[in-house]
């Protein structure tokens, strides 16, 4: 079930790879920027994730990223998703981050689930809606 909202972020795709095949489907790794509000802590985060593009058209999306308040805290997180394509170019996202950190002002990411939802449109720009679950 749903819990409080976590947050939400607007971003847009700095980087993407197109990476070797390894008898799953067709990779892209994509390095995403964004900036937002975590429990009300103005934030700025960088992700890197790597889509792996699966029979049913679906994508199946793992990675890593950083998040870091204005005054220098930081939060790690890893996420694992499921992208369904809405048109050409544009994926929506559903899926899951595990954070930690030693942030006093992140400090509720530790220990709970956040799930997400993400629109990613086909110029790279993103946004995301993120809730604890419970």
């Amino acid at each position: 079930m749903l819990g409080d909202t976590v947050g939400e972020v607007r971003g847009q795709a700095i980087s993407t790879r197109i990476l070797p095949d390894e008898g799953q489907g067709p990779r892209m790794e994509i390095t995403d920027q964004s900036a937002g509000e975590l429990y009300g802590v103005s934030i700025n985060q960088t992700v890197t994730y790597v889509g792996v593009l699966r029979p049913n058209g679906t994508i199946s999306g793992e990675g890593t990223g950083i998040t870091m308040t204005a005054d220098g805290e930081s939060a790690t997180f890893r996420g694992y998703g499921v992208g369904t394509f809405v048109r050409p170019g544009a994926v929506s996202w559903r899926g899951t981050l595990l954070y930690e950190t030693s942030s006093q002002k992140l400090t509720r990411l530790n220990g709970i689930a956040v799930l997400f939802e993400y629109e990613v449109d086909e110029s790279g720009k993103s946004e995301g809606r993120l809730y604890e679950w419970k």
